[in-house]
């Protein structure tokens, strides 16, 4: 081919005359860009929405005409997008009353944050038409509303995180920054109410060329102390090692990033700039010292006794300081005692309420005690608890205990509304569930029918919220000890709700160490059941890890719809974590489902459950994931789940007993007693406020 001269070209008239038309082109392009920016501007970033279908409202229902009135209420108050926050009701009766509230992010304009609301108030009820619980959040602002009263209550569920999946470089350094960060932020957070925010950002070099951003926030209307547990939590759970993550629930947000995500400007002019350090001279300024140098050795020698001095005083004053902070603890229990006498019941209307505890009010018996069902004078429907008279507590540790765990109130928790005590008499006394125990349901072929994939996925995630409430957001860290199918109840909406938690407290037994000569709850349990982890039915030592490995074989016995012990007593299997451990290795991991729910169910979620209890089931306890990863687990599926080891392994016999209540080897070959192992978290008897 010729290269191509002169003649070949297109003359320089057409070339310059269509330039006209390019740059038309180019400036309509550039107008619709402009128009597209812009009008996408007034719809906020959608991130996520959750409605509840526990409850759901009837088309044109009174609850529905009040919802519109809040939404509408929430909407229009102009005055409130200064603060960005606010909250409102709607319905005089308490069965059609709706509760919201919205909140703008902290460095959003009125006009910003007037926008996201306006255009939430009809987004949820496109996503969320019937259901009576819902929330949205947008990167902008978040919205929610309930039949509940959801105000100046922190709300831990539901949660999402997200993650920007890519590596980071030198994720020692970075991640040690976003610990500092997130360490940090929740108490400044908590603490500030610039323009009635709380809300707070901090800004870290990382490299030359890229920095950290961190920005925290809470509803205004929660305490400090909420605020503080709540952004605590979200810091818990963040992935570190990524280029940036946030948490939000409906009572906070924390977030960090390696890019400005928030407008740098209108928190500067929110925000006071943190205190700059104090600058130091150049060291040539920096004074010498005349006359003869002291040596290194003089030195040492005049500085560690004061040194030691210092921080033997210190630690003397921190103890000092704890035994006052339980002197005053156990002080106020006592008062809580004595002004709140409507937690204290007399024998007789407890009497007259179980018909002189009938046979035929008897709803079950435990380890602890026989449960009866009651019904006050007023009507109210109650279970009672006749504790075993073997208790070694005393009246005043008795009533001390109730009140502690009286005051661990949660909604998948069985509320305890008092106690009674008459002679050696001890009677608890807590609301009644309408559908009674898990097992009730879940092992009667009649009745299991009732409980569909979306109940069970349901029961399993509210179980893992209370278990998480025990284990690290109650006041007292609580390790259940018994959890299994018959200490789940349900209510008349078919939430579920643990009983029994605490009752090692209530009943005396020893806790104060993470191992016991005393295995709590009936040692057939462990026999015929296998609930217990290993390390607390052989060695008697306990700890949350413990309660998660319960937690994992109640999950396959809901996921199955079989008793664990039905696998040893037939013979098919060693026991259904086993069972289940087989079908994962073969690749066939739905044979574990219940058959009635194979054409019904979400494949995605059983797998997820399966895999999430096989490594509840690990043999180490540290290698079991935490109740918050486990809730972590069940609502984001941007979480990825490790690759499970087997499960542990025992050899059980129909009529020989690993231990006696004593502790001391029954009639088994087994020959060793306890040996101390380090135990994570195991303590479970603080009484110090959390």
């Amino acid at each position: 081919m010729k290269p191509p001269t002169s003649t070949n070209m297109k003359p320089t008239h057409r070339q310059s005359s269509s330039s006209p038309i390019i740059i038309i082109f180019f400036l309509l392009s550039l107008l619709l860009n402009l128009s597209y920016r812009a009008e996408a501007q007034d719809e906020p970033t959608y991130l996520f929405h959750s409605c509840s279908n526990a409850t759901v409202f009837s088309p044109n229902s009174t609850y529905q005409r009040n919802l519109n009135v809040l939404l509408s209420n929430l909407s229009s108050n102009s005055s409130d997008y200064i603060s960005g926050f606010t909250s409102g009701t709607a319905g005089l009766a308490p069965l059609d009353r709706v509760y919201g509230l919205f909140l703008c992010r902290g460095d959003q304009s009125q006009a910003s944050c007037r926008d996201c609301v306006g255009y939430a108030t009809g987004d949820v009820l496109r996503r969320c038409p019937k259901e009576k619980v819902s929330t949205i959040w947008y990167d902008q602002c978040m919205l929610t509303y309930s039949n509940q009263s959801i105000l100046s209550t922190m709300r831990d569920s539901p949660f999402l995180v997200l993650y920007n999946t890519a590596n980071i470089s030198d994720p020692t350094r970075f991640n040690s920054l976003v610990d500092e960060a997130t360490s940090i932020l929740p108490l400044r957070t908590a603490r500030s109410q610039i323009a009635g925010k709380k809300f707070a950002v901090q800004r870290a070099d990382f490299t030359m060329l890229q920095r950290l951003y961190t920005l925290a926030q809470c509803t205004p209307d929660l305490t400090p102390t909420d605020c503080t547990m709540c952004l605590q939590t979200g810091a818990g759970v963040l992935l570190r090692g990524s280029h940036g993550a946030r948490y939000f629930n409906p009572s906070c947000t924390i977030r960090y990033e390696t890019y400005v995500f928030y407008n740098e400007t209108a928190v500067a002019l929110l925000l006071p700039p943190p205190p700059a350090p104090a600058p130091q001279p150049p060291p040539s300024l920096v004074p010498r010292p005349k006359g003869r140098k002291i040596s290194t050795a003089v030195i040492i020698a005049l500085v560690t006794p004061i040194g030691v001095t210092v921080m033997v005083f210190i630690i003397l004053c921190c103890l000092k300081r704890r035994r006052a902070a339980k002197r005053l603890y156990a002080a106020s229990v006592g008062n809580d005692i004595t002004n709140a006498g409507s937690l204290q019941f007399d024998f007789a209307p407890i009497l007259a309420a179980t018909e002189d505890f009938s046979a035929n009010n008897k709803l079950g018996e435990g380890g602890f005690g026989e449960v009866f069902k009651g019904v006050l004078r007023t009507g109210q429907l109650i279970a009672v608890k006749r504790l075993s008279r073997s208790s070694g507590q005393g009246a005043e540790e008795f009533k001390n205990e109730v009140m502690v765990v009286a005051k661990l109130q949660h909604r998948n928790l069985v509320r305890l509304l008092g106690f009674c005590l008459e002679g050696e008499e001890k009677i608890l006394v807590y609301e009644y569930v309408h559908n009674k125990s898990l097992d009730n349901l879940l092992f009667d072929s009649e009745k299991q029918g009732r409980l569909d994939w979306s109940r069970r996925y349901k029961i399993i995630a509210g179980i893992a919220r209370g278990m998480l409430y025990l284990h690290e957001e109650s006041r007292l860290r609580i390790i259940h000890r018994d959890l299994k199918t018959s200490n789940v109840l349900l209510d008349a909406d078919m939430n579920p709700k643990i009983a029994d938690f605490g009752m090692a407290r209530i009943f005396g037994v020893d806790q104060t160490q993470g191992t016991t000569n005393k295995v709590v709850g009936t040692l057939t349990l462990w026999i015929f059941s296998g609930y217990m982890s290993p390390e607390y039915a052989m060695h008697g030592q306990f700890s949350v890890k413990s309660d998660v490995y319960s937690f994992g074989v109640l999950v396959l016995e809901i996921i199955s719809g079989e008793k664990n012990s039905s696998f040893y007593q037939s013979g098919t299997a060693e026991d259904l974590p086993s069972h289940a451990w087989k079908h994962w290795r073969d690749g066939t991991p739905m044979e574990v489902l219940d058959p009635i729910l194979r054409d019904s169910c979400s494949r995605n979620e059983v797998i997820r459950c399966i895999h999430m209890s096989l490594l509840c089931l690990q043999e180490d306890p540290a290698d079991r994931p935490t109740m918050a990863m486990i809730a972590l687990m069940l609502n984001s599926y941007s979480v990825t789940l490790p690759v499970p080891q087997q499960p542990a392994f025992f050899f059980r016999s129909r009529t020989d007993q690993l231990y006696s209540e004593s502790g001391e080897p029954g009639s088994s070959k087994s020959t060793s007693k306890s040996m101390p192992v380090s135990v994570n978290e195991v303590s479970i008897t603080e009484v110090e406020p959390r």
